[in-house]
């Protein structure tokens, strides 16, 4: 991935089961987060502030898409639970997750496994990778987004 590169499309299933793609959005700058699971804190934490600022980024016209490999009904549950705003989407099949080359090798505690590395990417009104945000914080992503903005 690199910036300036045609951001890979997808279409994938928001909280309702609603198919949604990359291209719904071009004329407008799209905020397009990877995270690695639903409910977990640091994850909870980082939808939260995307909400929390998500006004702010309508302001600026721009959308805010949060993906993972949880379900549709993981999303539903996590969205109503903490009042989520954006849409977040589904891939269990990890297409989007491996075509934004966000699925890799981590070591927690010693071990290794494959799992989604906390990755956001702005991507311009013409559908063209602006910014690539490898190894985000939760807590601080959505304000420097703004920031950069």
């Amino acid at each position: 991935m690199e910036i300036g590169m045609k951001a890979p499309s997808f279409t994938l299933m928001d909280k309702d089961g609603k198919a949604v793609s990359l291209g719904d959005f071009l004329g407008k700058r799209v905020v397009v987060y990877f995270y690695p699971k639903d409910n977990t804190p640091g994850c909870t934490r980082q939808a939260c502030a995307f909400t929390a600022a998500y006004d702010k980024f309508k302001e600026k016209n721009v959308e805010v898409i949060g993906i993972s490999k949880d379900s549709v009904a993981s999303h539903a549950k996590f969205a109503e639970k903490h009042g989520l705003s954006f849409v977040l989407l589904s891939d269990p099949n990890l297409e989007a997750i491996k075509a934004y080359d966000v699925w890799q090798e981590k070591k927690m505690c010693g071990k290794t496994s494959m799992g989604v590395v906390r990755t956001t990417f702005i991507i311009d009104e013409n559908g063209n990778i602006e910014r690539i945000m490898p190894k985000v914080k939760p807590d601080t992503n959505a304000e420097e987004i703004l920031a950069i903005l």
